[in-house]
């Protein structure tokens, strides 16, 4: 099978009927062999009746449903681990992705050699309350990872199967595919500007809320990403760092007590300076981070994915 099209939903009945015959529509003009995954992620209108009623008409149609909402990244990440294309492309079911692009982002998966390509809606329908938000959160993303991006949470991606076998999407972490793809070895990561329509039907599932967490969720799969595999560097590092500040402020003040008091000059004592204190709360924060960091790596040493290493290619 060439492509496999996984699209999340969550409350998107009205929309479903017309995704997919347009989707069938484009596919079947550029005679592509394809399968649509319709991942239910807990919606409580008549969206899996109607998936029930459209695979029962279509056989290129499969659903998923999940009995309760679990979020969009346990959606795509169970719908990558059913997929079977040779190249694998994620939309949203609310017609704002236009199934018009599927033809040239796999074409730059299989041709053009991209790991993954992600689209990038250079004219947007959204008010500015949600474009001003989503262009800071992009450029942070950017100076972060390196990936030079305009959107990373741009719900039309392709990528070859290899990637969606290879990684894990938990949490909120759909908006750092990109990264987490590139942290797991897949670097040839392209762009494409594509369409971006006004919704139909419904409303929009994601409040402000979303780039608050979004900022969290970027720092958590960044320290995941580094340091999974070597915690030790990065809490040694810091404690080492910490401890030896304290220390060399320690003996500092302790030298320039022996020294006033040497040439009969008046001094204070050492623990009645305040610079006393800051440096013992440093030695005490870099024994903490060096034993946090002696702990992850025992933690990590019995972890059952320790030697989970992904291999690209193979010879006999």
């Amino acid at each position: 099978m060439e492509l496999s099209i996984v699209v999340p939903l969550l409350n998107e009945a009205e929309s479903l009927p017309e995704l997919t015959r347009w989707i069938a529509r484009v596919l079947t003009a550029r005679g592509l062999s394809y399968e649509v995954l319709l991942i239910d992620d807990g919606s409580t209108d008549d969206s899996w009746a109607v998936i029930e009623a459209l695979a029962s008409q279509d056989a290129t149609l499969r659903g998923i449903r999940f009995n309760l909402n679990y979020g969009k990244s346990a959606a795509l990440n169970v719908g990558f681990a059913a997929t079977r294309g040779r190249v694998v492309c994620t939309m949203d079911a609310d017609l704002q992705d236009s199934p018009e692009e599927l033809p040239e982002l796999y074409r730059m998966i299989t041709e053009d050699g991209y790991d993954l390509v992600s689209g990038w809606k250079q004219k947007r329908y959204d008010p500015l309350s949600k474009t001003i938000p989503t262009k800071l959160f992009n450029g942070a993303t950017r100076a972060i990872s390196g990936i030079k991006l305009h959107d990373f949470n741009c719900g039309l991606k392709a990528y070859d199967q290899r990637v969606v076998k290879a990684i894990e999407v938990y949490g909120e972490m759909h908006r750092y595919i990109p990264v987490i793809a590139k942290w797991a070895g897949f670097k040839k990561i392209g762009e494409k500007v594509v369409q971006h329509q006004e919704r139909k039907y419904g409303v929009t599932k994601f409040g402000l809320e979303r780039f608050i967490y979004g900022f969290l969720d970027l720092a958590s799969i960044t320290f995941v990403s580094r340091f999974r595999r070597r915690p030790m560097h990065f809490f040694g590092t810091l404690g080492t760092l910490s401890f030896f500040i304290g220390m060399v402020l320690t003996v500092w003040l302790t030298g320039e007590k022996w020294w006033l008091s040497l040439h009969n000059m008046k001094a204070r004592g050492v623990t009645q300076q305040p610079l006393f204190f800051l440096s013992l709360v440093a030695v005490i924060i870099g024994v903490q981070l060096f034993l946090a960091g002696f702990l992850a790596e025992m933690v990590q040493l019995n972890g059952p994915r320790r030697n989970d290493y992904l291999i690209r290619d193979t010879l006999r």
